[in-house]
């Protein structure tokens, strides 16, 4: 299985989100941010992992992914 470039902004955007507070959310401004950021948001956004198409809060099953998301590129990356 392959990552698509989408799969890889939905990661990327997964581990901006801080996981020590899940009261920290994410403003993603449509106007400044890249276009692929947008998207990946309005995806996340879809499938139920964050609570605003801009981005909000995680929902219970996206701080599983982002969980996920963060421990596989702790992994790599050590």
């Amino acid at each position: 299985m392959t990552l698509t470039a989408d799969d890889v902004d939905d990661i990327n955007l997964l581990a901006q989100f801080n996981l020590a507070n899940t009261h920290e959310g994410l403003k993603i401004h449509q106007g400044s941010a890249a276009p692929q950021v947008v998207a990946a948001a309005e995806r996340l956004f879809q499938r139920g992992l964050i609570t605003m198409e801009d981005g909000g809060y995680l929902t219970s099953l996206g701080l599983e992914a982002a969980e996920h998301a963060q421990s596989l590129l702790t992994i790599l990356r050590t």
